[in-house]
């Protein structure tokens, strides 16, 4: 199949949550969303966002699981925020179980997804990170499974 794919440019850290936010509002149980990008790239305001999508409280603080490796949230859907940046191997990744959350009944985000792409489920939405400048981030969601097409296209009716 071919990957599709929604090219984004956010100029801020509020307009990264809200681009999350929109993300957010149309994922359901199941979903699995796998973030690349450098530190600072903007991960984290942006599943900031998604969380806010999925109902979870604005004062609720998401913070980048770097040292507990996964953060659970409760909104909508389950939301389990996962950061594989400290793990130096893919067995470490499997040591630690975070790969059984892609089979939970929520929704997952994780950072430097990009580290083990071949252990992630094929109907998740990649979201590559890059900095322009000090405040441009371009955001490229991608996918080409029927879930993440789907969620692309929700994207592009929202538009930015």
């Amino acid at each position: 199949m071919k990957e599709e794919c929604v090219i984004y440019h956010t100029t801020s850290a509020g307009e990264t949550v809200d681009l999350g936010r929109q993300l957010g509002e149309c994922l359901t149980r199941g979903d699995v969303i796998s973030l690349a990008g450098e530190l600072g790239s903007g991960k984290t305001w942006f599943t900031k966002g998604v969380g806010l999508g999925l109902g979870i409280a604005w004062d609720m603080v998401i913070t980048s699981p770097s040292f507990s490796l996964v953060n659970e949230y409760e909104g909508r859907h389950t939301l389990f925020h996962l950061d594989a940046y400290r793990l130096e191997s893919l067995a470490d990744f499997l040591a630690a179980g975070l790969d059984e959350y892609f089979y939970q009944d929520g929704v997952v985000v994780m950072e430097w997804a990009d580290r083990w792409p071949e252990i992630l489920p094929d109907y998740r939405l990649k979201c590559e990170f890059v900095i322009t400048d000090d405040h441009t981030r371009k955001i490229t969601m991608s996918g080409y499974h029927p879930r993440s097409v789907e969620i692309l296209k929700h994207m592009e009716k929202v538009g930015r």
